[in-house]
């Protein structure tokens, strides 16, 4: 089995904090996302890099990386995790199905994270010979923010555990279901009836969803509500201009007034997330942002606003001092 280098995958280095981690990640994903690069290829590479983020993201999962990234990395011959090793974030044992991360994360992670359609169920009650309810199954579905404004029905496949002739077998299955709208990250859908066969009479057990939300590119989520940082330009800042700003419908005109601050919020309504009725907000979030270069020109004329301007940004600092 391959060894994913998760630092090389995201171009950071290995003492990378979460805030240079989150940056390559925004950088790679708008190279890669599906919405943004058609050619083939991208949507592979783009699921590495979601992939890395989901393991470097979380101190507990990076640190377990990090050690068996000791213990074998570099190994000429595969990697294999150490005999009896089992992650913090794993569910109980159990078959994997087809996943949408590598068979490396999943022989470290197990269950959970991006994709993982591992099931974890309660296998206790089905060595009992009388009526009882089979396994539930749990699986995390992976979500992108543009896919909870569509209806289509999504395909999930998982595992769950099955006994016949004394001898537990795990079972694959594929299913369609349709994800309602207004779901959150992190939110428990129960399918009634599609876990493992119950014994006797008994009733069969239930399929839980774990939906997981996928990091977007150019998105932040704060419940229903989409934060999009808007850089503009320190004259656009200063004089006003109309610019326009993406959304996950499209394209809207966004009005900036004159004298606008960094870190002021604009919020547009119902362009956020669906919600069970109506939508969630986006809001935008000016950042001023300065040019890289700048001529001689340029700084003349930065010289000739800053000695003909009276304005001061730490006033404030000389009337705490009165």
């Amino acid at each position: 089995m391959e060894f994913k280098d998760y630092y090389q995958i995201l171009g950071v280095n290995e003492d990378s904090d979460l805030k240079d981690i989150k940056k390559a990640y925004r950088k790679l994903a708008l190279k890669l996302h599906p919405d943004m690069n058609p050619k083939e290829g991208a949507g592979d590479k783009f699921k590495q890099v979601v992939e890395a983020y989901e393991v470097l993201k979380d101190p507990e999962r990076r640190a377990e990386y990090d050690e068996l990234r000791k213990y074998g990395g570099n190994s000429p011959d595969g990697f294999e995790p150490p005999p009896g090793w089992q992650s913090s974030h794993s569910g109980a044992a159990g078959s994997h199905s087809q996943s949408d991360f590598s068979d490396f994360f999943n022989s470290i992670f197990g269950g959970g994270g991006y994709g993982q359609h591992q099931s974890r169920s309660k296998t206790g009650r089905q060595s009992h010979p009388f009526d009882s309810k089979g396994s539930d199954a749990e699986i995390e579905v992976p979500i992108f923010l543009e896919d909870i404004f569509s209806d289509q029905a999504k395909t999930i496949q998982y595992s769950y555990p099955s006994l016949e002739n004394g001898q537990v077998k795990h079972i694959n299955k594929t299913l369609k279901v349709k994800i309602p709208a207004g779901v959150t990250n992190g939110e428990r859908i129960r399918l009634k009836g599609q876990g493992g066969a119950g014994q006797g009479n008994g009733p069969n057990g239930d399929l839980y969803l774990h939906i997981r939300l996928v990091p977007h590119p150019l998105f932040d989520v704060e419940a229903h509500n989409l934060i999009l940082p808007v850089p503009i330009a320190p004259w656009e800042a200063a004089l006003g201009t109309k610019i326009t700003v993406p959304t996950l419908t499209g394209h809207i005109n966004l009005t900036i007034k004159p004298n606008s601050q960094s870190g002021q919020k604009l919020r547009i309504k119902g362009k956020g997330l669906r919600k069970k009725s109506g939508s969630g907000d986006l809001i935008a979030i000016l950042k001023i942002v300065m040019p890289d270069e700048s001529t001689e020109k340029d700084n003349a004329l930065w010289q000739q606003l800053a000695q003909y301007h009276p304005f001061d940004p730490r006033a404030q600092w000389s009337k705490q001092n009165d």
